[in-house]
């Protein structure tokens, strides 16, 4: 197997400039590639499809009546991020994380960006992620959003644009983890000449991050990850990352609040909470402020926070930050608050509230991608071009019935990435969701989950949908020749 017939077939694509000529930065990877045999390729594909369904890397489709738990879909041709690349993308991130935090703080205080005209006043208000019960909260060190996970794609011109913001519960950051481990075993010697900047330190930076939003006078934080429960599509992770920090994994059954602090039943009694790392929603968090039909929060637990004793990671309310109309504005959120312009610029968004753009997306239906600005995970979607008459149809009576639940965006063609697939080699569209902590400064992680849609010709990358994943190999330098020194051990 090599990629000698590998077309790219006008995309652009992630390791090759045109067929049968790699990017400068993969040749190394290519080239080995090449000289693998048919079966040694296969042997190694197989191997780490093994070491997942050994290790339990699985995600749960909801909806489905049979085999809701799956293994996530890998594949073992990393995608490659030169670092000239990487620069502007962490750059960007952290000037959109840095603003948007700016942006959440504002709206739950002065709401100053309201009342110069720069968003309009409905389009908050209106928004189901934007919490009244939040109004007047200031979490420790003014942070609000801790970890981040936006979406990026790139064009056909080669550029990165983010796609969405994942600022309440973001996953994903485990399979970047295993996915490394497993691909320093497939490609050892590759992978040490190219330099690949690391990430395995992640969940030490996660501690770390959660850590300093502990009350100044605790030394020795009590640190948790609140789960849902093994019924949640993204246990595993939950599980993962509170085993890499060394932390206690907890549902609510395990926590209680006394006397305005929260309380962790162990075998020697109640130990106090300090900072939670929540992969449960709003929604869901506290019965006796949110939703009280929760089964999955803890009674009492705002009260706490908003007293100071207990950290909540990320804080309640980011997610007005994660609609998808409100994302429309951001340009002009990191204008007002930074005045600066956007280093990586969004996807061109109609906002189907907004009159001119509803009646330009109900004539363009068949060319637009239309999205709910309140799910996520590739449901209520409609993709124009791939689309039925009655699909489109029952999109617009939707739009027209409730015009400010839905956003449109063009068709982008989305860059692809070589899959093996039936034994050859064949280009899957991709995108990249790389993941930020807030400590200190905004941190981004040299790499990402790249999420890669197996079905061809299909747009769609969640995993909900038949979506994979690959590794994403960040350089720390694009000369693969270049002195450095080995940046993560790899292991045979």
């Amino acid at each position: 197997m090599s990629f000698n017939d590998y077309q790219t077939e006008g995309f652009y694509d992630e390791l090759f400039e045109s067929p049968g000529t790699p990017r400068g930065c993969a040749a190394p990877l290519v080239n080995r590639i090449n000289s693998l045999s048919y079966d040694d390729l296969l042997r190694r594909q197989q191997s780490a499809e093994s070491s997942l369904m050994n290790m339990g890397i699985t995600f749960t489709v909801y909806g489905q009546e049979a085999g809701t738990e799956r293994i996530f879909p890998f594949d073992i041709i990393p995608r490659v991020v030169p670092a000239a690349d990487w620069q502007p993308i962490s750059a960007g991130l952290a000037q959109r994380i840095t603003a948007l935090n700016l942006f959440i703080d504002d709206l739950y205080h002065d709401q100053k960006i309201i009342n110069d005209g720069v968003i309009p006043a409905d389009m908050i208000h209106s928004a189901v992620t934007f919490r009244p019960e939040c109004v007047g909260l200031n979490p420790p060190r003014g942070i609000w959003i801790h970890i981040t996970g936006s979406d990026l794609v790139r064009d056909t011109d080669g550029a990165f644009y983010v796609l969405e913001d994942n600022l309440r519960c973001p996953s994903g950051v485990s399979y970047v983890l295993e996915n490394r481990e497993l691909l320093k075993r497939t490609y050892p010697d590759i992978f040490q000449r190219m330099h690949v900047r690391p990430v395995y330190d992640y969940p030490h930076r996660l501690l770390e991050t959660l850590s300093r939003l502990a009350p100044d006078h605790v030394s020795k934080p009590t640190v948790v990850v609140l789960t849902p429960g093994p019924y949640n599509s993204a246990y595993f992770e939950h599980a993962y990352l509170a085993q890499q920090m060394g932390v206690e994994l907890v549902e609510n059954r395990d926590l209680v609040v006394i006397d305005d602090y929260v309380m962790m039943r162990t075998t020697s009694g109640f130990q106090r909470v300090d900072v939670i790392y929540r992969r449960i929603d709003d929604d869901f968090i506290d019965p006796l402020v949110f939703r009280p039909d929760s089964m999955l929060g803890v009674p009492g637990i705002m009260q706490c926070y908003r007293k100071g004793n207990v950290a909540l990671a990320n804080a309640p309310g980011t997610g007005i930050a994660d609609d998808k109309a409100v994302y429309a504005y951001v340009p002009r959120i990191i204008k007002y608050y930074l005045d600066e312009d956007p280093i990586i610029h969004n996807v061109p968004t109609f906002i189907c509230a907004e009159k001119k753009d509803r009646d330009h997306v109900l004539a363009n239906l068949d060319k637009l991608v239309v999205k709910a600005v309140d799910l996520s995970g590739g449901y209520g979607m409609l993709i124009g071009p791939h689309s039925t008459q009655q699909e489109r149809d029952e999109f617009a009576a939707a739009i027209q019935a409730e015009p400010r639940k839905y956003i449109a965006q063009p068709t982008l063609s989305l860059s692809r990435a070589p899959c093996i697939v039936d034994g050859t080699f064949e280009g899957r569209h991709v995108d990249l969701r790389p993941f930020a902590l807030y400590g200190e400064k905004v941190d981004v992680v040299p790499g990402g989950l790249t999420r890669v849609a197996l079905r061809k010709g299909s747009l769609v990358v969640n995993s909900s949908q038949g979506g994979g994943s690959k590794d994403t190999w960040v350089l720390a330098d694009d000369n693969p020749d270049a002195t450095l020194p080995v940046t993560e051990v790899a292991h045979a």
